[in-house]
């Protein structure tokens, strides 16, 4: 059984609540969450189903509606190594990239790591463009002379014509990523660690919410780079 939705109470919802799939999954089963919800959450989830003989495996994606569409997912994996195993070959029929980190939890914790660093790629992205657009440069031929050099990424190709256009379709939503955003840093304050650049990047992320542009994509983070918000 595969789920992929927003939250952490969506997936406890679907899996433990009224007529959840905890319920009417039989000993053997596994069930694979593709959402991007709390490690500890996902940890809880897996302990309650292991007491029915049931195997969980959390693995959050990346890749964006245009990986979902053309089957080229990236898939963090946490999990029993034979869970694993019974969901990869579902699996790769829409990730190209699956990767198993650990016990339940992992993927969680390794999605957690991509937010953080598309996060600051976004804003960089951003301030980038905004800088260029300032100094009269012409941003599509920059463009494409930033994505022969390190400067090259995925965002980069991706995401750049939304900040030149000042235009920003779906994508991935802004207000998930910030959901995101606080997933990890919740991590990162049970860690010690400060994470100051996603800290930023989260306040800016509240500051389009509060403007009104929630249901943007996250390139829309060049918005306060231009100093629209």
């Amino acid at each position: 059984v595969f789920v992929c939705v927003s939250d952490t109470p969506d997936v406890e919802s679907i899996v433990n609540g009224p007529d959840g799939a905890a319920a009417g999954l039989a000993a053997g089963a596994v069930l694979i969450d593709h959402s991007t919800i709390a490690p500890a959450a996902t940890r809880a989830i897996a302990a309650g189903l292991a007491g029915r003989g049931v195997g969980f495996v959390d693995a959050p994606v990346s890749g964006g509606s245009e990986g979902a569409k053309r089957g080229t997912l990236t898939a963090f994996v946490g999990g029993e190594p034979q869970h694993f195993e019974q969901a990869r070959p579902a699996m790769a029929a829409f990730c190209s990239s699956i990767t198993h980190l650990g016990g339940p939890g992992s993927g969680q914790a390794g999605k957690a790591a991509n937010q953080v660093l598309i996060s600051g790629t976004y804003a960089s992205l951003g301030d980038a463009l905004a800088l260029a657009e300032r100094e009269g440069l012409p941003l599509e031929p920059l463009v494409g002379a930033l994505g022969g050099g390190a400067a090259a990424s995925w965002i980069l190709q991706n995401r750049s014509g939304n900040v030149i256009r000042g235009e920003y379709p779906l994508g991935f939503r802004t207000s998930l990523h910030l959901k995101d955003l606080r997933i990890a840093l919740a991590e990162a304050d049970a860690l010690g660690l400060e994470l100051a650049v996603t800290r930023l990047v989260a306040s800016q992320q509240e500051r389009l919410i509060a403007a009104g542009y929630a249901d943007e994509d996250s390139s829309a983070l060049a918005r306060a780079a231009r100093g629209e918000v």
